[in-house]
């Protein structure tokens, strides 16, 4: 069996049950599960979707509300941008397409604050298109396994692109599912830091494992840092304005953070990423 007919089976038999997975969830579901799982694990992102799905249950719902609302309920998700590219892409799909997430590729493509990644995946996954579905799990897996790497390059390369094209089976439905099992695959068992050769169902055919497992050659992998930088200091903010429901006097916002100068560099990000508004009376307010 193949390395596709391996994954597919696995994913058949230890696919998780996650909302946005169901029938039920359909297209829109899917979309704002994809905008929250970008750099955020699933068990941060679960509550929060299931909160936002009850409270706007189709795209309509929320573009009919103002954005600063979107960031409200974001919550402590991170990457609060995010959530304004979300409701830009709700908005459009209102306006342009009636309320119904799209089912083409350029169509989504096409949608605010989407990209390749977002547009294939909720073609795949929602509609069952055929689709070279990139993200960081499928990336690690296929360089494992077919190209001999611990992990991808940084950046999507041309080559790994025409490899996952060549590979992505014929018929819409298996590549729809070969996307979903191979995403899984790297989420679950081809971790980055600690994988589970094995419990891997293609482990015979890796060529990772095949090479005795050769350590990555280039720049150093590192993780982001957060404590004391302007990322926690804008949340810190943005936090404030979230838990206020009218606009904020800035005394109440300096509480928030000791650093001046950050905190004020802070702010003028915030406002700059359209995440905070200056009133004329020189309060502060979500958009």
């Amino acid at each position: 069996m193949s390395v596709i007919e391996l994954t597919v089976g696995w994913y058949r038999q230890n696919q998780r049950d996650l909302p946005w997975r169901r029938p039920e969830a359909g297209a829109w579901g899917v979309l704002v599960s994809e905008f929250m799982l970008q750099q955020t694990p699933v068990s941060r992102v679960l509550p929060v979707y299931e909160v936002w799905l009850t409270r706007w249950p189709e795209p309509g719902d929320l573009a009919a509300e103002a954005s600063g609302e979107a960031v409200r309920a974001w919550g402590r998700l991170g990457y609060p941008r995010r959530a304004l590219r979300l409701h830009g892409a709700a908005t459009a799909i209102a306006q342009r397409h009636g309320g119904v997430v799209p089912s083409d590729y350029d169509e989504l493509r096409a949608l605010p604050g989407i990209g390749d990644y977002t547009a294939a995946a909720v073609a795949s996954f929602a509609y069952g298109r055929r689709h070279a579905v990139l993200d960081t799990n499928v990336r690690r897996v296929l360089a494992r396994a077919y190209s001999g790497a611990q992990y991808p390059a940084t950046a999507v390369s041309a080559a790994e692109r025409e490899l996952a094209r060549r590979i992505l089976p014929e018929q819409a439905s298996d590549a729809a599912a070969w996307a979903a099992a191979s995403m899984e695959l790297g989420a679950l068992v081809c971790t980055a830091k600690t994988p589970r050769c094995e419990q891997c169902p293609v482990a015979e055919l890796c060529k990772w494992r095949d090479s005795g497992y050769p350590e990555h050659v280039g720049p150093a992998r590192r993780g982001q840092t957060y404590t004391g930088t302007d990322r926690q200091c804008r949340g810190a903010l943005l936090a404030v304005l979230r838990a206020a429901h009218a606009p904020v006097e800035a005394d109440a916002l300096f509480t928030a953070w000791p650093d001046e100068a950050q905190r004020g560099r802070a702010l003028q990000g915030l406002i700059a990423d359209g995440l905070a508004v200056r009133t004329a009376d020189n309060q502060y307010r979500l958009p």
